[in-house]
Formats: structure tokens, C-alpha cells, sequence
């Protein structure tokens, strides 16, 4: 049986009510050999039974991070994520909590959402952090308005080392908000002169570290330049653990840090959902976007909590907003803060630790195998290995071998200069065997 609530004189009223003659009208914008005229390529109705086992059949025709040597990175880390943390999220206070706007009966959920904070602004070198927000792209993105409302000026200039996606979210929220996006060409090597770039128009300029292509970058310069002439420095990251390892993005001057938390209580589940980080100064804490939870005392002088400095309301009227980011990843910000507590300061570091020693390993072993140059002076856990062949190629041999060996720059960056790119990641999860044997099969396939 099919659920139609609605008769053919509802919808008459309906479309009455909203000034159209007939359904077809509402698809007016969408022209016509962009609409569908049958129906599409899928099997028609069947059993439950039916559709679990076709889905089974697609399911086993991918290949899992977690059944084959993986050393995939490029915005999206493979970490061992402890058991505990899954299992402390799946309690129900936690798994079925809504926002937090009545603070008396949601102290648990805005006390984590406080340690939360506290953790990313330690982790970050800055001074505030908010609640978290959908993912680390977007918000690069609302850092950008962030910081020309700051300053009054409506330019940014993005890195050629920023993460492809993450230049591409940018750059469409800006064209929307009526804003000047300067995009610098793929900067390799990290050798670009942005300092150059900033001028008496310049609001921010946005900056990734370790950058897309693995290179670790020194913002003091930048931060200092840019400062001169009235513009901020919005520091970027995918890997947030190269935060427990290089000096902060704060302790260089940036004014805006954000990225991906995704490397913290949260596997890489098909491409999200993720976790965005967002930290700033405490002098621009108002002009910040997404939910702050603030500490406070209750009427009997007890310890609690509250979202605070900005109101669900503000978030409704749209056009008046500092920002339409109006939820936040909160299952997703608490497997971060519970994966992070659970490893410490010293685990953490000693995590980092690992994770570069793994890399600078594989690094060695790659640099040995004849036709094979690694591009970075320097890098944490991930680099970019120049190979003299199509990088989309050699991945999918080395697929056909049970090894995932990395991403292709060209599949996010298809210039004809950077087709033998190749962007490996190394993290605690990967073996000295699985190591030795991406060295073998590369060079096998070379």
C-alpha cells in the first residue's frame, strides 16, 4: 500500500496557496534535459529479504580501509579508535540527547561540550574553542566570513597547499556572500610567496599546516606580515594530530585555527559523518560561528553550564545570523573528547611520535625504490612521492595487490603537471610488513 495523506483538492489548495498553477511549475529553474523522464536505473520494488541481500552484494564489492594495507590520507586518517570510546557514545544519555537549550536538564551533554572546548583550544594554542562544527571544509569556510567581518574587508587569499575541498567549499560559500576569493596555484613544495599576495584589500589569508601535500608550514613570517597590514592568518589542518607534535598554529600568531577532528574517536566511516574544529582569540569570541558552551554557577553557587553568546533565534532570522551553521557534530565532538581523555598528554604525544616515526620509515623505504622521489624536506605522518608514471594507475595496480597506496593528486587536482603525485599517509595502524610490502609491490610495478 502506498501513504498518500493528500487528495488531488489538497494539492489544488496547495498550489493555490503558493501562487502556481500546476506541480510542474515548481521545477521551472531546473531546465528541461536536466529532468528525469522515467524512472531510473534501479530494481523496482521488492522484499525486505530481497533488498538486504543486494545491498550485501554492493557492500562486498567495496574494498574496507580496515581489511587491506591502507596508507590513504589526503584529509581522511586511519587511526585505531578504542573500543571504549564506541561504547561510552552508544549510552543513551549521550546517543539521544538533543541541543542543549535547557540547561537544567542537559548539564551532562554541555559539561562535555565545555571539556570539548577546552581540549581544542589546548590542542590548538588559542585562547576559545566552540562546540564543534559539521566538518573541517566548512569550517575553513565560515572562518573566511568570520574574518572579514572582523575586519571589515571582503578578500581572501587561499593557500596552493590547502586541501582541494576545502579551497572548493570556501570559494562557494564566498560567491554567494558577494566575497573576493584569491586562489593561489598547487604550491608543492610549500615554496609560494604569500606574503606578496596580501595587500590594503586583504581580509585573511587562509593557510594549511601540515599543508595538502604534507608539508609542515612556519606562520610566524606570514602571521607577522599580515598583521602589518590589517589582514588575519586562518590556520587550516586535516591531520589533527600533528597538533600533539609541531608548534600550535596560536603560538605562531594565527588568528583563526580550524580543521578536522576526525582523526580523534572517529573511523574514517565511508567519508563521514566528521567532526569541524573551530578556535580563535578570546577578542573575537562574538564575531565566532556555531554554539560556545560557557561555565557559569547555578542559583545555589554550584558549578554549571550554558550555551552562551548566542541564541538559537539569531540562527533562525538567516539574513541577521553571524552564521547559519546552527548545529553541531555533538555524537562525533564526543568520541573526539573521549578518545582524547582516554590517550592524555603523554599518550598523545607518544602517539605522534609513532605516527611520524611510521611515516619517516616508509618514506626511506619508497625513496630507495629507483623512479621514486619524495617531494617534502619534511612532513608528520603523510607526503607526496613523485613517481614518473600516472599516480591513478599505479593505485589501482597496487589495489589489485591488497595495498592502498595512497591518493592521486590529480584526482582532486587534474592538472596535467601533477599526474604522478601521489599522497601517502603512514599511521600507527600500518605494520613494518605492510610497509615493506608497499616498498616491494612499487617497486615491482615500476
Amino acid at each position: 500500500m502506498r501513504y498518500l495523506p493528500l487528495d488531488a483538492a489538497d494539492r489544488a489548495l496547495m498550489l493555490q496557496r503558493i501562487g502556481v498553477d500546476a506541480i510542474d511549475a515548481l521545477f521551472a529553474d531546473i531546465p528541461l534535459n536536466k529532468r528525469l523522464t522515467g524512472l531510473l536505473d534501479l530494481p523496482l520494488a521488492q522484499s525486505e529479504i530481497e533488498v538486504e541481500r543486494g545491498l550485501k552484494r554492493l557492500a562486498a564489492r567495496n574494498r574496507s580501509a580496515s581489511d587491506v594495507a591502507c596508507f590513504l590520507g589526503a584529509g581522511a586518517y586511519r587511526h585505531h579508535v578504542p573500543a571504549s570510546v564506541d561504547h561510552l557514545i552508544q549510552r543513551s544519555e549521550f546517543l539521544t540527547s538533543y541541543t542543549p537549550y535547557q540547561p537544567e536538564i542537559a548539564q551532562g551533554t554541555l559539561q562535555m561540550l565545555f571539556e570539548f572546548q577546552t581540549q581544542i583550544a589546548e590542542l590548538t594554542g588559542m585562547e576559545v574553542a566552540n562546540a564543534s562544527m559539521y566538518d573541517g571544509s566548512t569550517a575553513a569556510a565560515e572562518a573566511m566570513l568570520m574574518a572579514h567581518r572582523l575586519t571589515r574587508r571582503d578578500k581572501a587569499i587561499l593557500s596552493g597547499g590547502l586541501h582541494p575541498h576545502y579551497a572548493d567549499v570556501v570559494q562557494t560559500l564566498a560567491s554567494f556572500a558577494g566575497e573576493e576569493i584569491v586562489r593561489l596555484s598547487p604550491d608543492v613544495k610549500a615554496d609560494e610567496d604569500l606574503v606578496a599576495a596580501i595587500d590594503d584589500k586583504t581580509s585573511c589569508v587562509v593557510v594549511q599546516t601540515p599543508d595538502f601535500f604534507g608539508n609542515p608550514r612556519d606562520l610566524s613570517g606570514l602571521a607577522a606580515a599580515a598583521h602589518a597590514k590589517g589582514a588575519l592568518v586562518v590556520a587550516v589542518f586535516t591531520e589533527a594530530l600533528s597538533l600533539a607534535a609541531l608548534t600550535t598554529p596560536g603560538a605562531m600568531g594565527a588568528d583563526i585555527v580550524v580543521g578536522e577532528g576526525q582523526s580523534f574517536g572517529n573511523a574514517l566511516n565511508f567519508g563521514g559523518p566528521y567532526v569541524g574544529l573551530f578556535a580563535t582569540r578570546a577578542k573575537n569570541v562574538r564575531q565566532m560561528p556555531g554554539r560556545l558552551a560557557g561555565e557559569t554557577a547555578d542559583a545555589e553557587g554550584r558549578r554549571s553550564f550554558t550555551l552562551t553568546l548566542s541564541t538559537r533565534e539569531q540562527h533562525i532570522r538567516r539574513e541577521k545570523a553571524t552564521s547559519n551553521i546552527c548545529t553541531n557534530s555533538g555524537l562525533c565532538a564526543l568520541a573526539c573528547s573521549i578518545h582524547l581523555s582516554l590517550l592524555g598528554g603523554l599518550g598523545l604525544a607518544r602517539l605522534a611520535r609513532l605516527n611520524h616515526a611510521n611515516a619517516v620509515d616508509l618514506a626511506d623505504r619508497l625513496q630507495a625504490v629507483p623512479g621514486v622521489e619524495v617531494v617534502n624536506a619534511h612532513f608528520f605522518n603523510e607526503f607526496t612521492i613523485r613517481t614518473g608514471r600516472l599516480a591513478s594507475d599505479l593505485v589501482e595496480m597496487l589495489a589489485e595487490r591488497g595495498i592502498l597506496g595512497g591518493v592521486p593528486v590529480s584526482r582532486l587536482l587534474p592538472d596535467g603537471d601533477l599526474d604522478d603525485l601521489l599522497v601517502v599517509a603512514c599511521t600507527e595502524t600500518n605494520t613494518p610488513s605492510e610497509r615493506v610490502a608497499f616498498a616491494e609491490a612499487l617497486s615491482d610495478l615500476l
